[in-house]
C-alpha cells in the first residue's frame, strides 16, 4: 500500500493534529500504523510515538537523500499495515525556489505516497477550491488521495465548501471537514510545540483527537480492510565481531532530540547503548567507552540539571581525562560553564546565553578541517540547526567544522574540539553519510578503554 503523505499549502493548517488523530484512529481500529515526518524536526515524531506506540522516523531528502529515505521507509513500515507521513511546511516548500527539492513533494513521489491535503478553510469559502485546484495540478506526478478542510466554521460553511470544490472538474475527493476544536491544541514554545516527553498529553488527549477525525472524516477510504501490507521484521541488531562499545545516552525530558536512525547506525556499528538521566541520576553510567549527548531543552531544567552536582562532577572528570564524547546543541551546552546563571559541568571555557530572537535556523553541510571524534579531515556530512542560545567563549577552542547553508554559501566555522570531545550546535544526520557512526564507535573502542 503507499504511504499517505499528509501535506498542507503551508505551516499551520493543522498538520499535526490531522496527524495525530488518524494515528491515533488507526491504532483504535486496530492497525500497526508506521509514523514519519518529513524533515529535520524532532518533536513531531515525539508526539506520532505518543500517539501510536511505534517510533517515527525522519524522511529528509536533503540531509540523506532518495536511497537512505527509501532505506528508512522500509526499515520503519516493517511489520505495519499503514504507514502515515506529516510533511513539513507547504507542499512544495524545500531547498529550492524552483525545484521539490527537499519538500514534501519530492518525498512524496520518491515513496509514490497518496497526498492528503489538510487546508485551513478558516475565513475562505469558494476561495479555498482555487487553491485547491492549484495544488493539486501544480505537478502531475502526484497522486492525491483528497482533501481535509479544517477549521470549518459551520455546517453551511462545509457545504460551501463541499460544493466549491464539486464545481470545479478532476478535484480530488473531499475527504472530511474538521470543525475547529480549540480544546485539541498543542502546547508550543520557543522551538516550536512541547515535547513528548514534557507535553502531559495522554491516551484520553489521543482518544479525543481520534473522535474528532472518525466523527468529520471517511477514513474507510485511507485505510481500507486489508491483511498486513509490509510484511518484513522491524530492525534488530547483534554485536559485530569486534568488543562491543558501550555508549552512554543522555535521554529525559531535557535531552530527548535524537533522530531514531543515529542510534540504529551506532548500534549497527557495534554500539550497545546505555540510556542515563543527567537529570536523575547521579553518575555516569558504569564502564562505558564513550558519551552521545543529545539535544532539547536543558535551558528550561538549567537549575535542576546545575543542582545535581554529582553527576556534573562526574561527567566533567570522565570527559576531560579521555573519554570519548560526541555533545550537539543541548549536550553542548550541558558541557558549557554555564547555561545562563547555572553552573554546568564546565568541560568548554564557555556560557551558553539563551536570547530573546532565534539565533540560528537551517539546514548544514559540514566538512570536517581536521580529525576528531567522527572521521578525518574532508568527511562530509549534513545536518540541521536550530537554536535561540548562543555560546560565549572565554577562550579560543579549535574548531573542526566548517559550515555551508543548503545553498552553498558559507555558514562560519564551529564544531569545538577539547580533549576527546566535540560539541556542536548541529543536529547532524548520520544517514547522511552512515561512515560516521562506524568512526565515532570505532573512535570511542580505541580511546575509550
Amino acid at each position: 500500500m503507499k504511504p499517505l503523505i499528509i501535506a498542507a499549502p503551508s505551516s499551520g493548517c493543522g498538520k499535526t493534529s490531522v496527524t495525530l488523530g488518524l494515528l491515533a484512529a488507526f491504532k483504535r481500529r486496530g492497525l500497526a500504523v508506521a509514523p514519519f515526518k518529513v524533515g529535520p524536526d524532532y518533536i513531531d515524531p515525539g508526539l506520532h510515538a505518543l500517539a501510536c506506540d511505534r517510533p517515527s522516523r525522519n524522511l529528509d531528502g536533503w540531509m540523506c537523500g532518495k536511497d537512505y529515505v527509501r532505506k528508512t521507509f522500509a526499515t520503519g513500515s516493517a511489520g505495519a499495515d499503514l504507514a502515515v507521513a506529516e510533511g513539513v511546511m507547504g507542499l512544495f516548500d524545500g531547498a529550492s525556489a524552483t525545484s521539490d527539492s527537499g519538500s514534501t513533494a519530492e518525498i512524496a513521489r520518491w515513496l509514490d505516497g497518496r497526498v492528503v491535503l489538510v487546508v485551513d478553510a478558516r475565513a475562505q469559502a469558494r476561495s479555498a477550491a482555487v487553491l485547491v485546484q492549484g495544488f493539486t495540478r501544480f505537478d502531475p506526478r502526484l497522486d492525491f488521495a483528497g482533501i481535509i478542510f479544517n477549521r470549518v466554521g459551520s455546517a453551511g460553511h462545509e457545504a460551501i465548501l463541499r460544493d466549491a470544490v464539486a464545481s470545479i472538474e478532476g478535484l480530488p475527493p473531499v475527504l472530511g471537514c474538521l470543525p475547529r476544536r480549540d480544546d485539541l491544541a498543542l502546547p508550543e514554545r520557543h522551538l516550536g510545540l512541547v515535547t513528548a516527553e514534557e507535553s502531559g498529553l495522554d491516551q484520553d488527549y489521543f482518544g479525543r483527537l481520534a473522535d474528532w477525525v472518525e466523527e468529520h472524516l471517511d477514513l474507510s477510504s485511507l485505510a481500507p480492510a486489508v491483511p498486513k501490507l509490509f510484511n518484513g521484521r522491524p530492525q534488530s541488531f547483534s554485536p559485530s565481531g569486534d568488543q562491543q562499545v558501550r555508549l552512554g545516552v543522555a535521554r529525559d525530558e531535557a535531552f530527548c532530540f535524537y533522530y531514531p536512525d543515529n542510534l540504529d547506525l551506532l548500534q549497527e556499528a557495534g554500539a550497545e547503548l546505555v540510556p542515563f538521566s543527567p537529570l536523575r541520576d547521579a553518575q555516569l553510567p558504569p564502564e562505558i567507552d564513550g558519551l552521545y549527548l543529545g539535544g532539547g531543552y536543558p535551558e528550561l531544567f538549567a537549575e535542576q540539571l546545575s543542582k545535581n552536582k554529582g553527576l556534573l562532577r562526574h561527567l566533567r572528570q570522565a570527559v576531560t581525562t579521555g573519554l570519548p564524547t560526541y555533545a550537539e546543541c543541548g549536550g553542548f551546552m550541558l558541557l558549557a560553564r554555564y547555561i545562563d546563571k547555572w553552573p554546568m559541568a564546565g568541560v568548554f571555557p564557555a556560557r551558553a546565553r539563551m536570547l530573546e530572537k532565534r539565533k540560528a535556523l537551517g539546514y548544514r553541510e559540514v566538512t570536517l578541517k581536521a580529525a576528531c571524534p567522527l572521521g578525518e579531515a574532508g568527511t562530509r556530512i549534513r545536518g540541521h540547526e536550530f537554536h535561540y542560545s548562543e555560546m560565549e567563549m572565554a577562550e579560543a577552542v579549535p574548531s573542526v567544522y566548517r559550515m555551508e547553508r543548503r545553498g552553498g554559501q558559507p555558514a562560519g566555522e564551529e564544531g569545538y574540539l577539547v580533549h576527546n570531545v566535540l560539541g556542536s550546535y548541529v543536529h547532524l544526520h548520520f544517514g547522511s553519510n552512515p561512515q560516521i557512526a562506524q568512526n565515532f564507535v570505532e573512535f570511542c573502542r580505541t580511546k575509550g578503554k
